[in-house]
């Protein structure tokens, strides 16, 4: 028995063609740069060991979460927080591989140490996507990021959401916005401007 309960239609990244956490550019620095400073528990299953392989090796690790049965799908990194004081990031509502994309491109420039501004109200720059970076609420921790609180051993670490707008440049907070795509980003947290 695991430690985690992750939805059965959840699915770990671990290799470089299956959206994993390693930077292509940064493939002759594998293994050579961030480790685990606070070693987590023996892994008692080959998620686990994934996970914990990848943060050590990589700085990070990418989980993917597919849609199912209406729900939307999500991604979120574990060890962010970890290996540059960073709060982790989730993508909800975009595909997989867009998704990986997004945190990968964060990931690697808080690691360049060019780190996107949490505090500011206006849209950031992703992939030429105007998105918005909100702090999520603890409370949504244990219904998105489950595998995050196993990693942590249950200590508090910060979480942001990557908000994307519409193909009309609406966010879920705008008043315009349709229910369903509302529906399909749920906001984990509140704007602060």
């Amino acid at each position: 028995m695991s430690l985690i309960s992750l939805p059965s239609h959840a699915i770990l990244s671990s290799t470089p063609n299956v959206f994993t956490a390693l930077n292509p550019r940064d493939a002759d620095k594998a293994g050579q740069g961030a480790s685990v400073t606070n070693p987590q528990h023996i892994p008692r299953d080959e998620p686990e060991r994934i996970v914990l392989a990848n943060v050590n090796e990589f700085g990070w690790h990418c989980v993917n979460v597919v849609e199912d049965n209406g729900c939307p799908p999500w991604s979120f990194t574990i060890g962010l927080f970890e290996t540059w004081a960073h709060p982790e990031l989730i993508v909800i509502g975009r595909s997989r591989a867009t998704s990986h994309e997004m945190l990968q491109s964060l990931a690697t420039k808080i690691e360049d140490g060019d780190p996107p501004k949490l505090a500011d109200p206006d849209p950031y720059p992703l992939l030429g996507i105007p998105c918005h970076l909100l702090e999520v609420n603890p409370r949504y921790y244990s219904d998105y990021v489950g595998f995050a609180l196993w990693f942590y051993r249950k200590r508090h670490f910060p979480l942001y959401q990557i908000v994307w707008p519409n193909h009309e440049n609406l966010y879920p907070w705008d008043e315009q916005t349709s229910k369903p795509f509302k529906e399909w980003q749920p906001v984990l947290g509140r704007r602060s401007d």
